[in-house]
């Protein structure tokens, strides 16, 4: 009888494994459109120091290769310095139904004084009510990490931005016009961090 005892309890044990439910909880993929603004002829802000399509490009090289986290999938509307119209890169991003599209820009302006990084949302769109909670969260995270400056988010008639049917932000860097901000966009170590801050970013997206 003693010796049943323990068959008995081995028994139970397995048969109370077999009633325990699995762990299904799996982490969702998120899947973000980086689009690198103007390209090809169209070379966007100009100075002496650099083109604005360049330096968006090479800031969305740069994330793309940062990115190391499995469950994040980054796409790109351009890998190349080719042009690419506004209604394509909308056609790429609707296909592709994104949870977050970027568009990386450089702003130029006349008042050389003028400075600071600059997000903006739709007036109207589909996600505009995520796109400003997201727009907020992301300048909180670029001003705890970076020194440059930026301005509250603003509402704009973009064309990305109303035809993205996904949460989209067109973000201004700084102003190739101003001498800070110039040296900052086209600082390879300063790029890396805007990259590095972009993808800490999304990766914190639910």
């Amino acid at each position: 009888m003693k010796k049943s005892i323990p068959l008995f309890l081995a028994c139970a044990a397995l048969v109370s494994f077999a009633f325990v439910k699995p762990d299904t909880k799996t982490t969702k993929q998120i899947n973000v459109v980086i689009d690198a603004g103007h390209g090809g002829t169209d070379f966007g802000a100009t100075s002496s120091s650099g083109t604005e399509k360049l330096i968006v490009e090479q800031i969305t090289t740069k994330i793309k290769f940062l990115n190391k986290n499995e469950n994040v999938v980054i796409h790109l509307t351009r890998n190349e310095d080719k042009y690419i119209s506004l209604s394509d890169r909308t056609a790429i991003i609707n296909n592709i139904k994104p949870d977050l599209v970027l568009s990386l820009h450089v702003n130029q302006s006349a008042n050389v004084a003028q400075s600071g990084m600059e997000f903006y949302v739709a007036n109207e769109s589909a996600a505009s009510e995520k796109s400003i909670l997201i727009a907020n969260a992301l300048r909180t995270k670029f001003t705890q990490n970076n020194t440059i400056k930026s301005s509250e988010v603003k509402k704009a008639p973009f064309f990305i931005l109303k035809k993205s049917v996904a949460p989209a932000i067109v973000i201004e860097l700084g102003y190739l016009s101003n001498l800070s901000d110039r040296a900052y966009l086209i600082d390879g170590k300063e790029q890396d961090k805007i990259a590095a801050t972009i993808i800490s970013f999304i990766s914190e997206l639910k």
